[in-house]
């Protein structure tokens, strides 16, 4: 009887070990490495629609910078426990416009990534106007939603600071028949 309870006390805390290590590798990883988000509206259409699963590296851009048209996931600047998802359209010290549906940085109007040249881009206050450049300022990111037309981004509450940035997108695992790389 007692060699069986030693057995089952041991094999408790085995388990007990096993598990505990698990969960913080997990909270590890979920943490600093990569993270799984759902899209919560039609904001992205149609790369993203809502419902739609991914994964998130979040240790990425602190070996690399981010690129123009990247997929970003970042913390909402008018309230810090919100996540957000938009493209990145223009860095710090660069002059955006958007003009016939087209965005222009420092002039030059954006078709790389193929993404920029296909979507419809609408002008909005107080960040887009019609005829405006808008210069980001130093540490921020001015991004859009694909969904102009359905989207708060940039041209609604201004620059993301660098600070905000959670990380990139990369691969979509939900729906099945979706499953993916995101570019």
């Amino acid at each position: 009887m007692k060699i069986a309870k030693e057995i089952v006390i041991r094999e408790l805390k085995e388990w007990a070990q096993s598990i505990a290590v698990a969960l913080v590798l997990t909270l590890i990883i979920r943490t600093y490495v990569i993270q799984a988000f759902k899209i919560p509206s039609g904001s992205m259409r149609p790369t993203l629609i809502e419902g739609d699963k991914l994964f998130v590296n979040k240790y990425l851009y602190r070996f690399e910078p981010p690129k123009r048209g990247d997929i970003i996931v970042f913390r909402y600047p008018k309230d810090l426990k919100k996540d957000f998802i938009k493209r990145l359209v223009a860095f710090e010290g660069e002059t955006v416009e958007i003009r016939d549906g087209k965005i222009y940085v420092d002039g030059k109007k954006l078709d790389s990534p193929e993404t920029f040249g296909k979507f419809y881009y609408y002008n909005h206050d107080p960040y887009g106007n019609p005829d405006e450049k808008i210069k980001v300022p130093q540490g921020a990111f001015f991004v859009l939603g694909d969904n102009s037309a359905n989207s708060q981004d940039s041209r609604f509450w201004g620059f993301v600071p660098k600070k905000n940035m959670v990380g990139k997108a990369i691969f979509r695992w939900w729906p099945l028949n979706k499953l993916g790389t995101l570019k």
